[in-house]
């Protein structure tokens, strides 16, 4: 079995509000979520900066959990740094963090003075070097950013697997089917507590109607079937309702388990609020924290 797959588990948190994780308030929150069960935490790596101390934040105050990077930008990392923090962390806390690598954009690129080039060769000479580190980051304990074929293909040849952002069950369906059983699929699910449609939709838009309009995700989308008018600005209601769980818990309960029994292995939930603010969403974590028992994989001899 891929060892990635047990060791997150079925369903984790994806949350913009745990960066930041210096806070003494998130890290309180990030103790309540190891404490409600969720097996990873997932928190975004963006182009870097900070991201490495919110993840040892993070591993220090869940101490039973995984902290994912999903996923932080290759621009500007030095494979050799980065293998040797990892094993800094491995050293202090066990191996329980998770590098998710992503390609991000030209403009990343430029920022950190580097060519953006073809996005699956520049991947792959950054997972050489890391490779080649003093220090490497073992296989089983790294994921990629990816969505097309060529990147998916990259993630199941060099790392344990991938982790979708802006994703249908369909698109893991289809992708399962293509690369085996072998490989992890993790896909991000947005998640609104609201069953109200037109307040749970415009919160869905806010959280992440923006990336809609980013190239990837749209070229994604069309290949997914959805055409000009699904990608409109902030997204048709079509396709709102096809990436992102809104409505009660047995509603989110139901868009996970399709996403399961289309091939994905692990669920990273990330939670949008009609009242989003600076506050972290501790009581729809609560809330979701109460589904863990129907995703949980029952030990043989227990039923």
């Amino acid at each position: 079995m891929n060892n990635m797959k047990r060791t997150l588990g079925t369903v984790g948190i994806w949350s913009m509000e745990l960066r930041g994780a210096a806070r003494p308030e998130v890290r309180e929150a990030a103790a309540e979520l190891d404490q409600l069960g969720f097996p990873a935490l997932w928190i975004p790596g963006l182009d870097g900066p900070g991201a490495l101390d919110d993840v040892e934040h993070l591993l220090v105050a869940a101490p039973r959990a995984t902290v994912a990077l999903g996923v932080l930008s290759m621009w500007g990392q030095d494979p050799s740094t980065l293998g040797s923090r990892w094993a800094a962390l491995d050293s202090a806390y066990g191996p329980r963090a998770v590098l998710g690598l992503g390609v991000s954009n030209a403009h990343s690129a430029a920022n950190a003075g580097q060519d953006y080039g073809k996005p699956t060769v520049s991947m792959r000479r950054f997972l050489d070097g890391l490779d080649a580190a003093p220090h490497p980051i073992p296989t089983d304990r790294r994921l990629l950013g990816a969505l097309g074929p060529k990147m998916v293909d990259l993630a199941t040849a060099r790392t344990s697997g991938w982790h979708p952002f802006l994703v249908t069950p369909e698109y893991s369906a289809v992708q399962r089917a293509r690369v085996g059983e072998a490989p992890l699929i993790a896909p991000h699910l947005a998640v609104v507590l609201d069953r109200d449609p037109s307040r749970a939709r415009a919160a869905a838009r806010d959280g992440i109607g923006t990336f809609i309009g980013f190239p990837a995700y749209r070229s994604n989308l069309a290949r997914l079937g959805y055409g000009e008018d699904d990608l409109v600005p902030g997204g048709s209601d079509r396709l709102i309702d096809a990436l992102v769980a809104w409505g009660d818990l047995d509603d989110v309960a139901d868009r996970i388990q399709a996403h399961l029994d289309a091939g994905a292995d692990h669920v990273t939930l990330h939670v949008l609020r009609p009242d989003a603010g600076a506050d972290l969403p501790r009581q729809q974590w609560r809330e979701l924290a109460t589904l863990l028992p129907r995703f949980t994989p029952r030990t043989p001899g227990t039923e």
